[in-house]
């Protein structure tokens, strides 16, 4: 990811005024480039960590980079639904993102991922963004994402407002993408989404242990 990306974004935004994008960009671009297999533009395969698990086919292995989850040429344009958590240990401290999406011709995609040191709304943030991600890669007609987390959830639906500058970026990307489907996002109970959160916990005792 480059400041070039978020230089042209910051641009176009008279919101917040073009001061506080180019540095709360500028700010993100720094951080982002931090976060292991972490790209904007697409999924990053190539780690044994990054793996997504789905129904058995077939055609397809039972468990593959999340890259080639995401790459498939498609004709029909689904609607997906998208569970999704992040957490860390200590907070911050090791992070992991957890992603359940249902809808997919290719059956159920689950997605664990290590993310680096981070606080617990950056994972959350993640999290939202790998959804998001594997949703326009697979041409999604529509997403709903559940979450656990009010703040992503709230600030997602412009009800609280992004005071930290990492939240802010995060929330500029996530909208941005969000706009290219038809999106929808709702709170979950912690116990609603338990295996999302399974999934992120798995992400990190992997790293860790």
């Amino acid at each position: 990811m480059s400041t070039t990306f978020f230089g042209a974004i910051a641009a176009r935004d008279n919101v917040h005024g073009e001061k506080r994008n180019s540095l709360c960009h500028r700010h993100f671009a720094e951080h982002i480039s931090n976060l292991p297999y972490f790209s904007t533009n697409g999924y990053t395969a190539g780690s044994d960590r990054t793996t997504v698990e789905r129904e058995s086919n077939n055609n397809l292995d039972d468990r593959k980079p999340v890259g080639a989850c995401c790459r498939q040429t498609r004709t029909l344009m689904p609607d997906l639904v998208a569970y999704v958590d992040g957490g860390s240990l200590g907070n911050p401290g090791p992070s992991g993102i957890g992603v359940i999406i249902d809808g997919s011709d290719n059956g159920e995609i689950r997605i664990a991922k290590w993310i680096g040191h981070q606080d617990n709304n950056v994972a959350e943030y993640v999290a939202l963004l790998e959804a998001l991600q594997c949703a326009l890669a697979l041409k999604a007609r529509a997403l709903h994402v559940y979450s656990d987390s009010e703040v992503v959830v709230r600030q997602m639906k412009g009800e609280y407002r992004c005071r930290s500058a990492r939240l802010y970026s995060l929330n500029f990307i996530c909208r941005k993408l969000a706009r290219s489907i038809k999106f929808s996002i709702s709170h979950v109970r912690r116990e609603k989404n338990a295996e999302a959160n399974g999934l992120a916990n798995a992400a990190v005792r992997n790293q860790t242990s």
